[in-house]
């Protein structure tokens, strides 16, 4: 005789109404997946899973007062027999790595199919880590070092990248410049070539990138 496997219990957690409650009927035509909560933003999805247990959350990573990333920190710290699936449209290298240092067991993004998103669903319950595919290359790739770091950021070279860094730390060229013990006129035509690189125009917009980037915090 078969006996019957309970259904994965999971919460959704996205700020888009219509997303998320058109991803609840979709999975509801899926015995093997049952949604038990709906939050709206990450304070909600804390407080969803201290009371329900789900054994899944389905995660979105950018979310009013609280995001997916600071969310699964205090899930994965508070309550690790949750699992964290981040669900978004995001393929940025600096948010997988965000996602995965917080403590997600996967990330798949939203244009998945519904069949791929509740495979996702099981195989973290069941302990393993799920990533989509051109995301899961892109941290293999990084982790095993076959990524060429410049293909992972524009273009960029290590040097630009330490000195996008600094902008991004608020540091004036000048002091860059005493930093890395080198003429300001090297530190201006690294920053023109960051910019030309990156097609941005100023220090907020190359700030914005490395905090996208995963590069410093926010």
């Amino acid at each position: 005789m078969t006996v019957a496997t309970a259904p994965v219990r999971v919460v959704i957690a996205d700020d888009q109404t219509l997303f998320r409650s058109g991803l609840e009927r979709l999975l509801a035509d899926d015995a093997r997946v049952e949604v038990v909560g709906l939050a709206a933003n990450g304070e909600e999805a804390i407080k969803l899973v201290a009371k329900l247990k789900p054994d899944v959350v389905l995660m979105d990573l950018k979310m009013p007062k609280m995001d997916g990333i600071q969310a699964t920190q205090h899930i994965a710290q508070s309550t690790p027999e949750v699992k964290v699936l981040m669900l978004t449209t995001f393929e940025s290298d600096g948010f997988v790595l965000q996602a995965l240092k917080a403590g997600a067991s996967g990330y798949v993004l939203k244009d998945s199919r519904v069949e791929s998103i509740v495979s996702s669903i099981i195989a973290v319950k069941s302990g393993e880590r799920v990533m989509a595919g051109s995301v899961g290359n892109l941290v293999v790739g990084m982790l095993t070092g076959t990524n060429n770091r410049k293909e992972l950021y524009d273009g960029l070279t290590a040097r630009e990248l330490e000195i996008l860094k600094l902008i991004a730390e608020g540091v004036a060229n000048k002091q860059i410049a005493f930093r890395l013990k080198i003429s300001e006129k090297t530190v201006r035509n690294h920053v023109s070539n960051t910019y030309e690189k990156l097609q941005i125009q100023d220090r907020a917009q190359a700030a914005l990138y490395a905090v996208r980037k995963g590069l410093v915090e926010a």
